[in-house]
């Protein structure tokens, strides 16, 4: 089967652009049961979270492909590519969608994000 490219687009940026769209799904797989099937029993939200996670995976698995065969990147810059994204997600989701209040500590936690990005990238 193909790979999910498009040519006009760069694969470093398919790849993000992937990872971000997967990002999405995953959080909402995760924690957005928390709020919109709060009184339904737990199965129901585990049966739906994981319907919401194999969207997920459709794009999350393509993404990496394409980032270590095509785009060159190492497997190491993809998980922090991950974890980044993954924050940069979650952020927002967790303050406009659970209502969770800001805190710094999630500021003090990206930069030591920005920091596992230089130090998986530094070498190229």
């Amino acid at each position: 089967m193909a790979a999910l490219t498009f040519s006009f687009v760069p694969l470093s940026l398919q790849t993000i652009l992937l990872l971000i769209a997967s990002n999405v799904f995953m959080t909402f797989a995760w924690y957005g049961h928390l709020r919109s099937l709060a009184a339904a029993p737990w199965y129901v939200a585990a049966f739906v979270s994981w319907g919401i996670a194999l969207a997920e995976y459709l794009l999350q698995v393509p993404a990496n492909r394409i980032g270590f065969q095509q785009a060159g990147y190492s497997v190491g810059q993809l998980k922090i590519m991950q974890e980044v994204i993954t924050l940069a997600v979650f952020l927002p989701f967790s303050v406009f969608f659970l209502k969770v209040p800001m805190k710094m500590d999630y500021l003090w936690a990206a930069l030591c994000m920005v920091g596992a990005v230089y130090f998986i990238f530094r070498n190229g």
